[in-house]
C-alpha cells in the first residue's frame, strides 16, 4: 500500500470514529459472505469504508419507504426531526396546567438543568422513535412513562 493511500485510509478511519453530536452509534451482525462483499466493494473504491456503504444502504431503504414514513408520522401525530424541551418550556407547561405527551421521530432532548420533579409534573408520556437525550436522573424518574 502506498503512503498516500495509507494516509487517506487513516483520515477516513478518523472521520468515521468522530461521531457528530446528533448521531447515534448502532451495532449490527453480518454474516461472513455479506461482510466479504462489503469489503470487496470498499476495496474496489465504490465506498470509502464499511460505514459509508451501510449508511448509503440505510438511506436508500429509507428513501424507498419515504411515503409510508410520511403517512405514519401524520397518522401518529409525531414531531419529525429534533425537538428540545428547555426548563422554561416545562415551567410554562406546569404553570398552564398542561401535561405533555412527547411524540418524536428523530431526536427528543430534555435540557440537563431540568430537575426530575419538574419532568414528572409536566411530562405524561414519551414516545421517541430515534434517540432521547436527557439527564440520567430525568430518564430514571420518567422510566415508567417512556415507551
Amino acid at each position: 500500500m502506498s503512503r498516500e493511500v495509507a494516509k487517506t485510509a487513516a483520515r477516513e478511519a478518523a472521520r468515521d470514529t468522530a461521531r457528530p453530536a446528533d448521531s447515534e452509534k448502532i451495532t449490527i451482525n453480518l454474516g461472513p459472505i455479506d461482510l466479504g462483499q462489503i469489503d470487496l466493494l470498499v476495496s474496489e473504491g465504490f465506498y470509502a469504508n464499511r460505514s459509508d456503504l451501510i449508511r448509503t444502504a440505510i438511506r436508500n431503504q429509507l428513501q424507498a419507504h419515504a411515503d409510508v414514513v410520511r403517512q405514519t408520522v401524520a397518522r401518529r401525530s409525531l414531531v419529525l426531526g429534533m425537538h428540545h424541551y428547555t426548563r422554561a418550556d416545562l415551567e410554562r407547561a406546569r404553570d398552564a396546567g398542561e401535561r405533555l405527551q412527547i411524540q418524536v421521530l428523530g431526536l427528543a432532548s430534555i435540557a440537563h438543568d431540568v430537575p426530575p420533579e419538574l419532568a414528572l409534573d409536566t411530562i405524561e408520556s414519551i414516545v421517541v422513535l430515534g434517540a432521547l437525550h436527557a439527564s440520567s436522573a430525568v430518564k430514571t424518574a420518567l422510566a415508567g412513562r417512556i415507551q
